[in-house]
């Protein structure tokens, strides 16, 4: 590959950084090509992309862009073969078909990643494979917001439920004494 190819490579996995919500980094050392295969398929059908890049030229399409310093070094510190995933919509699905997908290959070794443009450890790709799918989660926040509604209508409705009740009472305490 020369120059010219680098830099054009370089200049697409910027983009390719910079609309990812989440990349992760891993190591994929041993990974046959069916697997490989296999993986890409199923980050594809999730909106998610796996590339292996050599690097320097991660390295070369990361001074384009402004990353925290911490990612900036995690980048500088890149060692041996690297495989990236970008996830472009649900980044916890991808982490979740990568996690699993590494629990399953002994090949694939998660490395330190990035949430935007943010470091995150492998045992927080973990974390985030670990979350309930999206709309479990909307479902989620949903009942949270309609928490305090649902509790004020019970306490609305609590007293004319009681003033009722206090109604029977006095009516069956009458009907005892005329007894």
């Amino acid at each position: 590959m020369n120059r010219a190819q680098k830099e054009e490579l370089a200049a697409s996995l910027a983009d390719k950084f910079e609309k990812a919500k989440v990349t992760i980094f891993a190591d994929y050392k041993g990974l046959g090509a069916s697997d490989s295969d296999e993986l890409r398929k199923l980050l594809r059908d999730n909106s998610g992309e796996v590339k292996v890049v050599k690097n320097n030229v991660i390295r070369q399409a990361v001074k384009k862009m402004s990353i925290s310093d911490d990612a900036q070094t995690m980048i500088d510190g890149l060692v041996g073969p690297t495989m990236l995933s970008f996830a472009y919509d649900d980044p916890a699905a991808v982490a979740k078909i990568f996690h699993k997908f590494s629990e399953s290959h002994e090949a694939i070794e998660i490395k330190d990643s990035l949430l935007g443009k943010d470091k995150v450890t492998s045992a927080d790709v973990k974390a985030l494979a670990d979350l309930p799918p999206r709309e479990q989660l909307l479902g989620m926040l949903l009942s949270t917001f309609n928490g305090p509604a649902r509790g004020f209508v019970s306490v609305l409705a609590a007293v004319p439920r009681d003033f009722v009740g206090v109604l029977a009472a006095v009516q069956r305490k009458k009907e005892e004494a005329s007894e």
